[in-house]
């Protein structure tokens, strides 16, 4: 599932390409705004379950899509951003913005399809999940946002730079279903995201935020081995 946003301030076009996305993209979880501040103020509040694409206009009022794009730069989670214009002089002035593509508003059928097919293989090839279950609910997170995972008793702790969950599985269990991506078993309590280790020392690891964990005796030259890997790549 792709979870797609849509923001643009004229209510026709809005609808034309929530239509359009629904037929190039069969599974798509699409949110429609009519204007920035809304956009913003949801996607603060989702977080970690921020969307994969957003298709943004550049030209609105109140908040333009350039400001808009500026101040998602900031946020943990970051969706492909493809601006939408029916001006095309505006398209040079997003350049230092760096978004994923651009659409014409006045080519939408022809720019729309291909830039969106281009967005879904890019996620397809970057993006990879980690799903489980909690009592709240189902929960999705990204797996380079994930910092470590901790065993507490029959529970495992997620960590995140922001967030944190329990859910019901075995380390073991889960050390096998994440190994080839990058997570090492440095204790017989903690799994962590290679990527995110800074310091490796004798009896212990520094994670990018400054997080201490410890490395078990047992666990040492195999952890050590992996971790140096994953800090060379």
């Amino acid at each position: 599932m792709i979870k797609l946003a849509i923001c643009d301030d004229e209510k026709k076009i809005l609808e034309d390409m929530s239509q359009k996305v629904s037929n190039l993209i069969s599974e798509a979880d699409i949110s429609l705004y009519s204007g920035g501040k809304k956009l913003l103020e949801d996607m603060k509040q989702m977080k970690q379950e921020g969307f994969d694409i957003l298709l943004l206009d550049i030209d609105m009022p109140e908040i333009s899509g350039l400001e808009a794009a500026e101040l998602i730069q900031r946020f943990e989670t970051k969706p492909l951003i493809i601006f939408v214009t029916s001006h095309d002089e505006l398209v040079y002035d997003s350049l230092q913005l760096h978004p994923f593509g651009f659409v014409r508003k006045n080519y939408l059928d022809k720019e729309l399809n291909r830039v969106l097919e281009d967005a879904v293989r890019e996620i397809s090839s970057k993006e990879k999940n980690f799903f489980f279950h909690t009592a709240e609910g189902d929960i999705r997170l990204s797996l380079k946002n994930i910092l470590y995972f901790e065993a507490q008793g029959n529970y495992i702790r997620v960590v995140t730079g922001t967030e944190e969950y329990k859910f019901r599985e075995t380390m073991l269990a889960l050390e096998n279903s994440l190994n080839s991506e990058g997570y090492v078993r440095i204790h017989k309590g903690f799994l962590v995201n290679s990527e995110t280790v800074k310091v490796i020392n004798s009896d212990r690891i520094i994670l990018d935020d400054n997080t201490e964990l410890p490395i078990g005796r047992s666990y040492q030259d195999l952890a050590k081995t992996k971790l140096m890997r994953g800090m060379l790549r």
